[in-house]
């Protein structure tokens, strides 16, 4: 990684009281060098939102298991639009559909990680996501 240090915020939209996964990559990216701010559980998308902005972080990750990633995951991008934070690149994962992943992808979501896949992946796509490096 560059010698800058990328800062990510990791947050659990919603109801969703399940954070292992989230914990799991806040943890592979600390260990690879990033900065990561974790919210916590159940935080409303004006709240992740509010955060991204106030830690001036480079990404937002956010976690969802609870099924109600294609009205939460459009939310926090609109609101981020609003809030100025157009240039925050935005990820997701957990439990989701493969079929809902283009309608997260045309909402704005830079890349979507299903159950099962490897932590590495997930920091070497930021790492070249926020280096400029296409993905």
């Amino acid at each position: 990684m560059s010698e800058r240090r990328y800062r990510v915020l990791i947050a659990k939209p919603g109801l969703d009281g399940h954070d292992r996964g989230a914990k799991v990559i806040a943890r592979a990216l600390r260990d690879a060098g990033f900065e990561v701010i974790y919210t916590g559980l159940r935080k409303t998308p004006e709240q992740i939102v509010s955060a991204a902005i106030q830690e001036d972080v480079d990404a937002i990750g956010l976690s969802i298991l609870s099924g109600a990633h294609r009205r939460l995951f459009p939310e926090v991008l609109q609101r981020l639009r609003q809030a100025g934070g157009e240039d925050i690149l935005v990820f997701g994962g957990g439990i989701i559909p493969e079929e809902d992943i283009p309608f997260l992808l045309d909402a704005g979501v830079d890349r979507v990680f299903l159950p099962g896949t490897d932590t590495r992946e997930v920091v070497r796509y930021l790492q070249n996501r926020l280096a400029g490096v296409a993905a």
